[in-house]
């Protein structure tokens, strides 16, 4: 993995590891696959486990209007016209869309459950109340297949924290890394 590469050659200590959505399953394998040098993980509406009963939506075929609906508690700020983006930024969204249906078609994997028992890394499972991608109880399923990790639920957010309500992922970031060291 190449961020395992970057965290040996760089000889990095006390790596706060953060991945949202598919990037927080990649984060998540990191923590699993090469812990030296990590200190933290933070999921923010993380997929790759399997959780009965609480699939994963399928975005595959949906139009981009219907993914932002479920993927923002408020999608007007972040809707745009798709004839309005540029020939690069559609480019982007297709390759986006052809890469999770090459690397992570059912964006799970029925071993990562198991394995993240044995994870022995702090960890914060963020999660936005409103995400209709991967809803709370997913979070809370993930939450409960690390040992000793924190859910934390957002308040009117969705899948997407970081860009929905910024100010209240990065007080819970903050805050659980400031009670790690004291």
């Amino acid at each position: 993995m190449s961020y395992a590469r970057v965290i040996d050659q760089l000889a990095l200590d006390d790596v706060v590891v953060v991945g949202n959505s598919i990037g927080g399953w990649v984060a998540a394998e990191l923590a699993l696959l090469h812990p030296h040098g990590l200190s933290h993980l933070i999921l923010i509406d993380a997929v790759g486990i399997d959780v009965p009963g609480h699939p994963v939506t399928d975005v595959s075929g949906m139009a981009v209007p219907q993914i932002m609906q479920l993927s923002f508690y408020d999608p007007q700020p972040f809707l745009r016209n798709p004839a309005s983006l540029s020939a690069e930024e559609q480019a982007t969204l297709a390759a986006n869309q052809t890469a999770l249906q090459t690397y992570a078609p059912t964006m799970t994997d029925h071993t990562l459950s198991p394995r993240l028992a044995t994870l022995a890394l702090p960890t914060l499972v963020l999660w936005g109340d409103s995400d209709g991608i991967v809803g709370v109880e997913y979070g809370r399923a993930y939450a409960e297949a690390i040992p000793g990790a924190r859910f934390l639920m957002l308040p009117d957010t969705g899948h997407m924290p970081q860009l929905e309500t910024p100010e209240q992922t990065i007080e819970a970031i903050r805050a659980e890394l400031l009670d790690a060291v004291s």
